[in-house]
């Protein structure tokens, strides 16, 4: 069913149109002489991803803008400038402009009722990277709530799925197990804009919210990143490339298990490994399985932060070799199957369930199923959310 599902939306596509087409949201405001915002007191949220197609910051267009008036910057998870991983990020000046920064990842994950003082619009211009565990979309539907509770207007400057808008996978996020990490009831892969998310957030969570979407011009929902023209800019310290954005709903999986995902390397989930792993072991069963799309090759790595800093760890390298036949969350799903088979005495599947987010997917794993039992475990829910999701794009 799930596979039926992606074929038949493949099928429905248009080709990808041509890279100097695709406008982003604040391409699209600043061509109009922001007009959806004129009058308005601003409190932007955004960080170092929030540009226009020839390099200027969305903070200094509004700034800069004679008739909107920006009074508050809020910056997410890593900071206005993308470069902190830490747990707590305090507030701020912003350097060019003299606006201060409120961090919504510090004291506060969601702006308090005085941290609105002043403000009538909350505008949202940050990149996502298309996984429900990338926390920026936690961030946008914490202010909505908040903007929704107080009567504030709410405007998304629109920025294309980085990971195309087509592909869908992974299971559901169990009603219940909402957290900074699962903001809302989610696949893995959700094959939507922050626009179209920000519509499904109000409409599914019952939001009071005056919302408006700066739509992208020029992005078809099977346009990857690199065929937009616009410049890839690394949205958090360990995501830098697309390729890393195009494994992260799968690697990202196993990333609360006693595993190195890459993290204190030069290139972050383009590789595994622990001290305890066979890397030509694990390397060598990976290969037998015949995923599409990707081989895996043994590594040893040191990393020096993060899991097993400064300790010798054995695992794979993963070589993308056809991102259109590519299945992320399938080949997540199947190391972990190989881990748990061959490497059950060491792995640690006690937080798997973290970002896995759902109940039954994790019994199919831990019960010894195959990928294809484990997708059958969820299929439902999935079939559901392309539904539910239906009624939300924006685009073609």
């Amino acid at each position: 069913m799930i596979r039926r599902l992606f074929v038949l939306a493949c099928v429905l596509l248009a080709p990808p149109i041509a890279a100097a087409d695709v406008l982003t949201g604040i391409d699209v405001l600043l061509r109009d002489n922001f007009a959806p915002l004129a009058g308005r007191r601003i409190g932007l949220i955004t960080n170092h991803t929030g540009l226009a197609r020839d390099g200027r910051s969305t903070t200094d267009l509004l700034h800069a803008a004679e008739n909107v008036e920006l009074v508050r910057l809020f910056s997410p998870e890593h900071g206005p400038r993308g470069e902190l991983d830490v747990a707590h990020i305090g507030d701020s000046l912003d350097p060019a402009t003299g606006v201060p920064v409120v961090s919504l990842y510090g004291e506060h994950r969601r702006p308090t009722a005085s941290m609105l003082d002043g403000l009538d619009t909350l505008v949202f211009d940050i990149q996502d990277i298309g996984t429900r565990f990338y926390t920026y979309i936690s961030t946008m539907g914490n202010a909505m709530q908040v903007a929704a509770e107080h009567g504030k207007r709410f405007v998304v400057l629109d920025r294309p799925n980085p990971i195309n808008g087509v592909t869908v996978a992974g299971p559901v996020l169990d009603d219940g197990r909402q957290s900074f990490v699962g903001f809302h009831t989610l696949p893995v892969r959700h094959g939507m804009t922050v626009g179209e998310l920000a519509l499904m957030f109000r409409d599914e969570l019952g939001l009071d919210l005056d919302l408006d979407i700066v739509r992208l011009e020029g992005w078809t929902r099977a346009t990857w990143f690199d065929a937009t023209g616009l410049a890839w800019i690394n949205p958090s310290p360990n995501m830098r490339s697309l390729v890393e954005a195009i494994l992260y709903p799968g690697i990202g999986l196993l990333e609360t298990t006693n595993l190195s995902v890459g993290r204190g390397t030069a290139t972050p989930f383009e590789l595994i490994g622990a001290p305890w792993l066979d890397a030509e072991a694990l390397a060598a069963a990976l290969n037998r399985m015949e995923l599409a799309g990707i081989e895996f090759s043994p590594v040893h790595f040191t990393p020096d932060a993060s899991v097993f800093a400064d300790e010798l760890c054995h695992g794979v390298r993963f070589t993308l070799t056809d991102r259109d036949r590519f299945e992320s969350v399938a080949t997540g799903l199947a190391i972990a199957t190989v881990l748990l088979r061959d490497f059950g005495e060491d792995w640690n599947t006690e937080r798997y369930i973290r970002l896995l987010g759902n109940h039954a997917a994790l019994e199919a794993l831990l019960s010894g199923d195959d990928v294809a039992a484990i997708e059958a475990s969820y299929a439902d829910g999935l079939a559901t959310f392309f539904e539910r999701r239906a009624n939300f794009l924006l685009y073609e």
